[in-house]
């Protein structure tokens, strides 16, 4: 057993400025001591007042995970991590810091300064973000996450007639982070020269203004975001797909196959990843609903959404129990279609039982008096409507359409019109359930992040390209310091 004594000598010792003796007594207090947190940290805190902070880490990160409540301990992290030249190791501690109520604006950043020092602009932005949101009024970073921006790549975004629905919530989390333009011209020379402004460009959809884009000479960083329909499209095939550098798809394997079957394959230079759509939860409320009668459909009413189904399969429910009721939000694309849905209605007898409520702007409020989301489409990139529903607490009726099962748990689709009435009357109702699939798996937050990572990693390939270009300085006096 080590003896106190030398414990105390060591502290004694710190305190008069000694702290290499200090050092070596409480390395030999700890050589009978190994798990005394306490002392780890202080030998810890040691090191770092004698510059070896690197030697350090070591030492208090065994003194965290022996003292994981100790304010002192993870301070002493923190200021350690960031004289080493580690802010990365810092700010995944801020979480656990802010917890504790000791994070604050000044730790933040220096954090930053440190990114900045290094190099790393997006660590640096990613952390002042933070820092404004945990501490507004800080005018001086405002202007600091400006300048930062200015040196970072210029984004270009190109949606053309599908508009933006999908791309809002991304572009508004990217607009924080760098200089952010859309096309709103309407010539092919506006479209080429917002391309030579930008550094990426992206091109939300693989349509028209995507193969209008690509064919050019290639002058800057592309990316396109194909969705579902345009894979089966000719679109995909008049694509210069050399010029493109990253293809992010939302949907499933079957969508990415489609594609693949009219093109062949993707060159070598275009990377492919899959980042879904994300459902923003801050704007669905969640409500913990008992089981009820009335279903949700949400989404344009076409032939690919399979309206026909859907309405023998009511057809078969109020058979059992005449109560249920089926709302339609959204409009009808094909009047053909819409004449033949509605003269089904009547002749099926279910003018009481179903009703089409139109285009809704409040959707998350629409939802708020049903019970059940269903859809019969036979194809899906995800489903967005379905999503939304799900993230609301209405329990999934879907049509296992191909990839379906890529998507949602196999307990929330049908195949036959008794396993949709089988599903509704009985089983289970669980909104919470409901609610955590959406969470875990598609909230907009985690999705914005990994198209964030996506453009940084495109920022450091453009940084590398311009490695024997002087660098602009980004100075710190904003910070104060």
């Amino acid at each position: 057993m080590a003896d106190r004594q030398d414990y105390e000598k060591a502290m004694s010792l710190a305190e008069a400025g000694q702290y290499e003796q200090a050092l070596s007594a409480i390395a030999e207090y700890l050589r009978g001591e190994p798990q005394d947190g306490e002392a780890l940290n202080d030998a810890g805190a040691l090191l770092h007042c004698l510059g070896r902070s690197n030697q350090a880490i070591d030492y208090v990160v065994k003194a965290r995970k022996l003292r994981p409540d100790d304010k002192q301990v993870l301070m002493n992290l923190l200021e350690i991590y960031l004289a080493a030249g580690e802010p990365r190791q810092a700010e995944q501690l801020f979480e656990e810091a802010q917890r504790m109520g000791i994070l604050n604006p000044e730790l933040m950043n220096r954090t930053a300064k440190f990114f900045l020092d290094q190099g790393d602009k997006a660590g640096a932005v990613e952390v002042l973000l933070r820092s404004l949101d945990c501490w507004g009024g800080q005018e001086i970073l405002e202007h600091m996450l400006t300048v930062i921006k200015s040196k970072r790549p210029k984004l270009a975004f190109i949606c053309g007639g599908d508009g933006t629905m999908f791309l809002n919530p991304l572009s508004d989390y990217l607009a924080k982070r760098f200089e952010v333009r859309f096309f709103s011209g309407k010539t092919e020379q506006e479209l080429y020269a917002l391309m030579q402004w930008s550094d990426i460009t992206w091109f939300e959809w693989c349509t028209n203004l995507a193969v209008v884009g690509l064919r050019g000479p290639k002058v800057c960083k592309t990316i396109v975001r194909l969705h579902r329909y345009e894979a089966y499209l000719d679109y995909v095939q008049q694509a210069n797909w050399s010029n493109v550098d990253v293809l992010i798809t939302v949907g499933n394997s079957y969508v990415k196959q489609a594609m693949f079957d009219s093109i062949g394959k993707l060159p070598a230079t275009t990377k492919m990843v899959t980042i879904p759509n994300g459902v923003s939860l801050d704007k669905i409320e969640f409500v913990n609903r008992p089981r009820g009668k009335n279903l949700a459909c949400v989404g344009y009413i076409n032939m690919r959404k399979n309206p026909m189904f859907l309405l023998q399969c009511m057809r078969r429910l109020v058979s059992i129990d005449s109560q249920y009721k089926l709302y339609f939000a959204g409009v009808f694309q094909d009047s053909m279609l819409e004449q033949y849905i509605k003269h089904v209605v009547e002749k099926l007898e279910l003018d009481g039982a179903v009703f089409f409520d139109g285009w809704q702007g409040d959707v998350a409020g629409w939802l708020g008096d049903k019970h059940y989301v269903v859809s019969a489409s036979i194809a899906e990139s995800q489903g967005m409507g379905l999503m939304e529903g799900i993230a609301a607490g209405l329990k999934p009726v879907i049509h296992n359409f191909a990839g379906a099962s890529e998507i949602y748990p196999q307990d929330y689709l049908f195949n036959t019109a008794e396993e949709f009435c089988e599903m509704i009357v009985s089983g289970s109702y669980e909104p919470k359930r409901y609610r955590q699939f959406i969470e875990q798996n598609y909230p907009q937050d985690e999705q914005s992040i990994r198209v964030n990572e996506l453009i940084v990693e495109l920022e450091k390939q453009i940084d590398g390209q311009k490695q024997n270009v002087p660098a602009d300085t980004i100075t710190i006096d904003a910070f104060g310091n």
